[in-house]
């Protein structure tokens, strides 16, 4: 698997790639998950364009520099990852901490980016208290200890008894990652809000909300669509990972979203 040398880390990425001369579109993973969070959504939108992933720093393949990390780290590791690829531009998607990610993005970089989705996040998740509190939390005790409430916000009941495959799987992922790497993670979601900055995205952009997300409810959602310049809002069922749960309805809204842009 490819891996882009940074000055502190390696990035861990892959790119499944559209048959001829197509449009980019990026993805970005949730806190706690690898790139293949978005498995789902690769057959679809391999035909249309061609997909870059990544692990973020701290997850999955990539390495973990010493925390603790902002989110213009995280948003300038998705700039260096383009600059070493050659994309000049490309539409983006991202979900909770991806999706923080995307604004950042969209305010500070926006001219390298077609249309943007958030999905399941918010201008400021959390606070900064709740979040040092869980990295004291997973210092101390390691990820295991949070799997059970993670399954619980992740995703809905019926969810969890109709796709256990599906859901192990991103559990397993969210185990497995470094506690170093998700307790900066954690440092740059307590300093990260971008609730005074949404005017300045001028690209087009989708906020995706689960209609039973725990972490990132609707409403969370419907604010950055009302505070950017060009955004709007679409809710569908299920929790805070709703590319999964919801991945047909999750796709066709998505791909609505960005083929006007592609043609």
């Amino acid at each position: 698997m490819p891996h882009l040398n940074l000055p502190t880390h390696k990035l861990h990425y892959r790119v499944d790639d559209g048959a001829g001369d197509k449009p980019w579109l990026t993805f970005c993973n949730s806190l706690g998950t690898d790139l293949h969070m978005w498995d789902a959504q690769i057959a679809d939108f391999s035909r249309d364009f061609r997909i870059l992933r990544y692990d973020r720093r701290g997850h999955g393949r990539s390495g973990a520099p010493v925390p603790t990390y902002s989110l213009a780290d995280l948003g300038g590791d998705v700039i260096a990852l383009l600059d070493a690829l050659r994309i000049e531009r490309t539409h983006f998607c991202g979900l909770s901490i991806g999706g923080l990610t995307g604004q950042w993005l969209g305010i500070h970089h926006g001219p390298r980016f077609d249309r943007i989705a958030v999905c399941a996040t918010a201008a400021r998740i959390g606070t900064p208290e709740g979040w040092h509190a869980r990295m004291d939390e997973v210092k101390g005790n390691g990820l295991e200890s949070l799997v059970p409430a993670t399954a619980e916000r992740w995703f809905t009941p019926a969810f969890r008894a109709a796709r256990p495959d599906a859901v192990d799987a991103i559990l397993d992922s969210f185990a497995a990652t470094s506690v170093e790497g998700y307790a900066g993670c954690c440092a740059a979601l307590a300093g990260a809000d971008l609730r005074d900055g949404l005017d300045r995205i001028a690209n087009p952009l989708l906020a995706v909300s689960g209609d039973d997300d725990p972490v990132c409810p609707p409403a969370d959602l419907m604010a950055i669509a009302a505070g950017v310049q060009r955004g709007r809002h679409l809710s569908l069922p299920g929790r805070h990972i709703v590319n999964l749960e919801s991945a047909a309805p999750f796709n066709a809204a998505l791909k609505d979203f960005l083929i006007p842009a592609a043609c």
